[in-house]
């Protein structure tokens, strides 16, 4: 197998370790293979979109969802630099509704998370500057957007100490709480 998948405590949510070959030269990985990923998630995807975002320290973007019909999975990566990668359940029919999963991402350890539909995903740099990529099963629809405030003490996230304020985006710093957000039935 050249990849492992381990749940998390959020059973949909999932940790991506691929095989990484390395030498003095330096390393090879296969990041994304169809096959094989769905055959061991039992998934079957496809990805329509890959985007890369670059960030310094302390900044945090999300918690970012898509609803439906346009709702989008995602499957993440840090590829220079580490964050602190966060998953949300916004599904209210799920006995694990509000409830959050953390790992850390980063270019050394090579672990992806997966990330389905119906949960809200985040993150924050940890390292002076992060290089972050991730497919999506959705297009970009703005009309979709959800968010979730990255704070909300119903949540509860305990996001890592930065020795500084979180750097936010406007509509993050602005996100309803869990109690007025929009949801996944």
């Amino acid at each position: 197998m050249m990849i492992t998948i381990t749940p998390t405590a959020l059973p949909e949510v999932l940790i991506v370790e691929p095989k990484v070959f390395g030498d003095a030269r330096g390393f090879f990985t296969e990041s994304w293979n169809e096959e094989r990923f769905n055959q061991a998630t039992g998934n079957t995807l496809r990805f329509v979109q890959d985007n890369h975002s670059r960030s310094g320290r302390g900044v945090l973007r999300g918690l970012h969802y898509q609803l439906h019909p346009h709702a989008q999975g995602k499957l993440v990566r840090c590829v220079s630099g580490a964050v602190f990668d966060v998953a949300v359940d916004m599904r209210r029919s799920s006995a694990n509704f509000g409830r959050w999963v953390g790992v850390e991402l980063t270019a050394e350890n090579q672990k992806q998370l997966w990330i389905p539909p119906g949960f809200a995903h985040g993150f924050v740099v940890v390292s002076e500057t992060a290089d972050f990529l991730y497919k999506t099963t959705g297009y970009y629809a703005p009309q979709a957007e959800g968010c979730v405030r990255w704070d909300d003490p119903t949540i509860g996230i305990e996001w890592p100490e930065l020795g500084m304020a979180a750097l936010l985006a406007e509509k993050d710093a602005k996100a309803p709480l869990l109690a007025e957000a929009k949801t996944f039935d």
